[in-house]
C-alpha cells in the first residue's frame, strides 16, 4: 500500500497554501462550475467578491481499501432483544445513523464540503481562457513604467559600479600609448650602447653620453602611473520608458424607454464583466462610456450604469459620437480600438440602415473589434442590418443574451482566445 504525506505547515498568515492549491486543482472543474452558478445570481456592483463554494460530498470522496468478498473470516455479530430471525427491520427515519448532509441526533451526518474562494482566486477561475481578440502590441504608447538599463560607461560613478576590466583595460591602453616611442627609442639606444662597450673599455664621453640618455628615457618611461584617475570606468545605468501596448475600450448601451431595467441589468452585467477583464489583464487601456437614447453622451462610469432615461431610440447618434472620438483622441495610428455595444436592437426604422453604412465607412476601418450584444431574442431592425456585416467583416461579432445566465457563456464566446474553443 502507497504511503501518502501530507503537509500541513502553514505558511502567509497560518493558511496552508500549498494544501489549498492542490485541493483548487484537483477539484478545478467542480469548482468553476459553482463559480458559474455563483455569478448567475450575484448582483453587478459586488461581482468582484470572494464567494463560498459548496462541494457536494460525492464529489471529493477518496479512495479506499475495502475486503473483497470470498475468503474466510470470522465475525462477531451483537445481540438484540427486538427481533429474531426472519424480522422485517423498518428503515430509521431523518437519517439516523446514516450519513447525507443533514444533521443526526443518533450517529454521525456527513455534509457537502463548503469554503471560501478569495476575491483573486474566484477572479483566476471567472476569467480563465480568456484573452481581449487581436490585441496586437504594434504601437508603442506612453506610459508611466520605466525601466533600469545598461547604458555603457561613465568616468564618474560610486565605488560599487566600477567596471574593474573595462578600467584595467583602459590603464593598460594607456601606458602602451604613452611608453610605446620612449620603449623603441631605449631598445636602439641600449643597442648602441652594448656595440661600443664591446669596443673599448667603457670610459668614452660617447659611451657616458648614451648612458645618460639612456637613464632618462627609463626615468621618463617610470613616471608613466600604472593607474590614472583618467582610466576610472564606471557601469552607467539610466531609465527608459518600457514599451506596452496601447488600447481603448468604447462601452455604448441603449437606455432608452424600450430598455427595461432587466434589459438595462443585462446590458449592464455584460459591461462590468468586461470592464473587470479589461482592467485585469491591461493596465494601460483606455476605458471609454457612451449611453444613448435619441441622443448620445460620453458619461462617467457611474452614471453609464446607475443613471436612468426614457424616450426613443436613434443608434446612430452614439455611432456618431463614438466616431467622433475615435478621430479626435483616439486616431488609429497610434491606439489599438475596441467597441462593444448591447442594446435590445429596438430602433428608429430609418435609423439602422445609417447605423449600418456609419460602421462600414467610418468606423469598422478603425477598429481591430466590435462586439455587439442584443438583449433580446427577437431579431429586430438593427440586428437585420448588423446581420449583413459579419460575413464580410471578421471583426465584427455578435451574440444574443436574453437572460443572466446567458451573459457569461456570450462574454467567453466573443472574448476568448484565439484558436481555443469554449
Amino acid at each position: 500500500m502507497a504511503l501518502q504525506i501530507i503537509d500541513r505547515r502553514l505558511s502567509g498568515k497560518n493558511k496552508s497554501v500549498g494544501n489549498r492549491e492542490r485541493f483548487v486543482r484537483r477539484y478545478k472543474q467542480q469548482i468553476a462550475e459553482a463559480v458559474r452558478r455563483a455569478v448567475e445570481k450575484r448582483d453587478i456592483r459586488h461581482i468582484e467578491k470572494a464567494e463560498n463554494i459548496t462541494i457536494p460530498r460525492k464529489d471529493i470522496h477518496e479512495p479506499v481499501f475495502r475486503h473483497g468478498q470470498g475468503g474466510i473470516s470470522d465475525i462477531v455479530h451483537p445481540g438484540n432483544s427486538d427481533h429474531v430471525r426472519g424480522d422485517h427491520i423498518a428503515r430509521p427515519q431523518g437519517g439516523a445513523g446514516g450519513s447525507g448532509s443533514q444533521a443526526s441526533d443518533s450517529g454521525e451526518g456527513e455534509d457537502d464540503f463548503t469554503f471560501t474562494l478569495s476575491k483573486e482566486e474566484f477572479m483566476e477561475l471567472f476569467f480563465e481562457d480568456l484573452a481581449l481578440p487581436r490585441l496586437l502590441r504594434t504601437h508603442i504608447g506612453n506610459t508611466l513604467q520605466y525601466k533600469t538599463r545598461r547604458a555603457g560607461y561613465s568616468h564618474d560613478g560610486t565605488p560599487h559600479n566600477l567596471a574593474l576590466l573595462r578600467t584595467m583595460g583602459g590603464a593598460l591602453g594607456r601606458r602602451i600609448a604613452l611608453t610605446k616611442a620612449p620603449q623603441r627609442e631605449l631598445k636602439v639606444l641600449q643597442a648602441q650602447l652594448e656595440s661600443l662597450l664591446a669596443q673599448d673599455d667603457g670610459t668614452s664621453e660617447t659611451v657616458a653620453e648614451l648612458q645618460q640618455r639612456i637613464d632618462a628615457l627609463k626615468a621618463r618611461i617610470g613616471k608613466v602611473a600604472f593607474l590614472d584617475p583618467i582610466d576610472l570606468r564606471f557601469r552607467n545605468r539610466m531609465k527608459v520608458p518600457e514599451p506596452s501596448s496601447q488600447a481603448v475600450m468604447f462601452c455604448v448601451m441603449d437606455v432608452s424607454g424600450s430598455m427595461d431595467q432587466d434589459r438595462k441589468d443585462l446590458a449592464k452585467r455584460f459591461f462590468i464583466l468586461l470592464y473587470l477583464f479589461l482592467t485585469r489583464h491591461y493596465e494601460k487601456i483606455d476605458i471609454v462610456f457612451i449611453r444613448h437614447h435619441t441622443q448620445a453622451a460620453e458619461v462617467s462610469e457611474d452614471e453609464f450604469f446607475h443613471s436612468q432615461e426614457t424616450g426613443g431610440t436613434v443608434v446612430s447618434s452614439a455611432l456618431v459620437l463614438l466616431d467622433q472620438i475615435i478621430r479626435t483622441r483616439y486616431l488609429a495610428s497610434g491606439w489599438n480600438i475596441y467597441v462593444a455595444q448591447a442594446s435590445d436592437g429596438d430602433n428608429f426604422n430609418d435609423d439602422s440602415a445609417n447605423c449600418r453604412n456609419l460602421l462600414v465607412d467610418k468606423i469598422l476601418p478603425l477598429v481591430r473589434y466590435f462586439a455587439y450584444v442584443q438583449v433580446v431574442q427577437e431579431e429586430q431592425n438593427l440586428w437585420v442590418e448588423y446581420s449583413q456585416l459579419a460575413p464580410m467583416y471578421p471583426h465584427f461579432a455578435m451574440r444574443k443574451a436574453t437572460a443572466a445566465s446567458d451573459i457569461y457563456p456570450v462574454f467567453r464566446d466573443l472574448f476568448k482566445k484565439e484558436g481555443v474553443s469554449v
